[in-house]
């Protein structure tokens, strides 16, 4: 999506101006079997402070899709989010999980969550 750009014009000296607004980007969740739903659920309650039918949502989305758009925002704040996620750790629940879930940032295109 290119960078939105709003024009004005500044009335004293009859100028247009082009104010520059930041691009926003979505952080995926992305699948996998290593991670519980309530792993997922309670990551994204404390992380992202959604509601627990919100994060069930989600949950639901990245098992059946493969993938969902946690947050979207300026590239800092998707980057945070993201490590925020790769940091978060494994899945106690399950002994096969070795770490945390894998989340990637993109630019966001028009009609994103």
């Amino acid at each position: 999506m290119p960078t939105a750009t709003r024009t004005s014009t500044d009335w004293e000296t009859g100028e247009e101006n082009k104010e520059e607004h930041a691009k926003l980007y979505n952080v995926v969740l992305l699948d996998d079997d290593e991670h519980t739903y309530d792993y997922v659920i309670e990551m994204l309650m404390r992380l992202f402070s959604l509601s627990e039918a919100r994060a069930l949502r989600h949950t639901v989305e990245v098992d059946t899709l493969g993938r969902t758009i946690v947050l979207t925002g300026e590239i800092e704040e998707a980057t945070v989010a993201r490590e925020m996620i790769h940091g978060y750790g494994a899945d106690p629940r399950m002994a096969v999980s070795k770490g945390s879930m894998t989340a990637v940032v993109e630019p966001a295109t028009q009609g994103a969550e």
